[in-house]
């Protein structure tokens, strides 16, 4: 259920459904997300389905990520991106193979202990891991070519917008449970504009750190 014929097939239904960057399409193909979700669902990895990682989170499904990305590194490409919401580490091992740089932060410290050797085991040394609160972002390496964020803030939380550099793209999905869409939000100097890249379905965005 992880062969290269398995892979293939999940890649063929992104196709179908609009996906046509071919660096992302490559990733979805070459990123073993097997190993991202417990032994009892590999079998499931390649399925074009979300699946729970623990903790009440959830891996996305691969046509969410595959949109997500190719929103995110469409041209100009962003040399360097900030993630909120590590998870399992399955987003950020795809962005990490399109992207010069990555930054991540969890907010749970049992998920980022699982995902920081799997970095390592893909050979992923562009990925930066951090334990923190995703409301605050990650000033230090601030301006963002990219901010993607996995999981739903019920409004765009104000220090991200600060974050994002000139002409960089925010990726996140905004509203409650039930009526979350997700939003292309586009920085010109003090101006920010806003596309919707459809309705999706995300665990909250919580503030603080566990």
């Amino acid at each position: 259920m992880t062969s290269a014929r398995t892979r293939d097939r999940l890649v063929a239904r992104l196709k179908e459904r609009g996906i046509t960057d071919p660096r992302v399409l490559e990733r979805i193909r070459s990123v073993p997300r097997h190993l991202f979700v417990d032994e009892a669902l590999a079998s499931r990895a390649y399925e074009d389905t979300a699946l729970p990682i623990g903790l009440g989170q959830t891996i996305s499904q691969p046509y969410v990520v595959a949109r997500m990305t190719e929103a995110l590194v469409a041209e100009p490409l962003p040399e360097k991106v900030l993630e909120i919401g590590t998870g399992c580490g399955y987003q950020t091992a795809v962005l990490a193979g399109i992207v010069s740089q990555v930054y991540s932060i969890e907010r749970l410290a049992p998920l980022l202990r699982r995902a920081r050797p799997l970095m390592g085991s893909l050979d992923l040394y562009n990925v930066h891991l951090r334990h923190g609160d995703g409301f605050k972002g990650w000033n230090k390496h601030a301006p963002y070519g990219g901010i993607l964020v996995t999981a739903a803030p019920e409004e765009v939380p104000p220090v991200l917008l600060e974050q994002l550099g000139e002409g960089g793209r925010l990726i996140v999905p905004v509203g409650p449970r039930g009526r979350q869409e997700l939003m292309e939000i586009t920085r010109t100097g003090d101006t920010f504009e806003r596309r919707s890249l459809g309705l999706v379905s995300f665990v909250p965005l919580l503030g603080g750190t566990a």
